[in-house]
């Protein structure tokens, strides 16, 4: 698998991001193009060599013809997204950016999405750092990209709200579960485009993945600070690991005082909500009282709100959080045909080896009941049916998959 490894160690901006890919071999030209496909004219891109303290990179600079800065809606990006001439994959890659930025705002301000406004990153330069960022990563056949904590710097910057503090809200609503840091310049070194493409399209952040390093490339920020290089490094290479990498938040609480049929509730409650897992194991606590270890995996962006479940319907008077890297097998969903009815079925892969068949059980118990026959019998079926499916695309978010291939409850089954 060919990877990339974005090291933020002074932040990261669209104009940044685009230097790195164009100093890691991605042609301007070819850049340039694909920019033109957005059918706006006047967008003109330019890269040149420069120095940032002693070290050497690449800056990018985006000119348009637009004056101003015009308020587009959502709504609006996504008609010059779907009427652009780019591959499919940018387009979604870019809408979902775009999608992101829109609910970070919507936090952030406390509004619906439909009435947010994008100020400066609503104008074509923008818009032409996120396109080109989702299309070059692309075009380097990056199969995944990895991103270090985030140095977003520290002190006030002035945007279209007036002085905000560094990170501006927007930045901070999208860094939500993603390690950052501040340091002492004053300046915002991390904008909310380049935090949008890196906490969209990332597959993982933390530490440089292993892998046989191929190039090591380097885009230039538009400003020079005396404390530190204004660059974005991107590391390039390969790794022959047939797992994904990622990282998990890991919530904990240690009950003796609830009576355990309130369990069941509180679990359905943090599926419904969105954990990967949730598991329950005996402990032995003080005064040799029984007690339960609840123990809930889940994206780091939802920590914050299935602990506050847990608080709010458990006896618990508190929550421990902590990190974990996790390594994942690939895997599809796909849903089969049996002769007792469709079901769902979770597949694991080695390469291109199908490892693991994982069909769902709600569905099989159902159709089992309905048809007067064992779960297994049903159970064995799907699986048969499931190995002759060739694998399906690859699927990296939860929100990009069908009903079909979900939970009732919208997640992944058996995560």
């Amino acid at each position: 698998m060919r990877i990339g490894y974005f090291d933020c160690f002074s932040g990261c901006s669209g104009d940044m991001i685009l230097g790195a890919l164009v100093d890691a071999g991605l042609p301007l030209v070819e850049l340039q193009a694909a920019i033109d496909g957005l059918g706006v004219s006047g967008i003109r891109l330019g890269a040149a060599a420069v120095r940032r303290g002693p070290f050497r990179g690449t800056l990018v600079q985006v000119t348009t013809e637009e004056r101003g800065h015009p308020h587009r809606h959502l709504s609006d990006i996504r008609r010059i997204l779907e009427a652009a001439d780019l591959p499919a994959d940018v387009r979604v890659d870019a809408g979902r950016i775009f999608q992101r930025l829109a609910e970070a705002e919507a936090s952030a301000h406390g509004v619906a999405i439909e009435k947010i406004h994008f100020h400066e990153v609503g104008a074509l330069d923008s818009i032409a750092d996120i396109v080109g960022a989702a299309w070059g990563i692309r075009r380097l056949d990056l199969e995944a990209i990895h991103v270090s904590p985030i140095n977003l710097g520290s002190g006030f910057v002035r945007g279209a709200h007036g002085t905000m503090p560094v990170p501006a809200p927007g930045t901070a609503a999208l860094l939500a579960g993603v390690p950052a840091y501040g340091s002492q310049i004053q300046a915002e070194l991390t904008t909310p485009t380049g935090a949008a493409v890196l906490s969209t399209l990332a597959a993982g952040f933390g530490p440089m993945p292993h892998m046989t390093v191929e190039r090591v490339a380097y885009g230039a920020g538009q400003r020079e600070f005396a404390e530190q290089p204004n660059l974005l490094r991107l590391v390039v290479g390969a790794t022959t690991a047939s797992y994904e990498r990622d990282q998990v938040a890991v919530l904990e609480a240690n009950i003796d005082d609830m009576n355990p049929q309130f369990f069941e509730p509180l679990l359905e409650r943090l599926f419904e909500a969105g954990a990967l897992d949730v598991s329950l194991t005996p402990l032995v606590m003080k005064k040799s009282r029984p007690g339960t270890l609840l123990t809930v995996l889940t994206e780091p962006a939802d920590a914050e709100r299935l602990a506050s479940l847990i608080l709010a319907h458990s006896t618990t008077f508190g929550v421990r959080m902590g990190t974990a890297d996790r390594w994942k097998r690939p895997r599809d969903f796909v849903t089969v045909t049996t002769p007792h009815g469709p079901v769902r079925v979770k597949r694991g892969w080695e390469g291109d080896r199908l490892a693991i068949l994982t069909p769902e059980y709600d569905d099989c118990r159902r159709l089992a009941l309905s048809a007067g026959v064992s779960v297994q019998v049903v159970h064995d079926e799907a699986r048969a049916a499931a190995r002759l499916l060739p694998p399906t695309p690859r699927q990296d978010d939860p929100a990009d998959k069908t009903q079909a291939d979900l939970t009732p409850n919208g997640r992944e089954t058996g995560e």
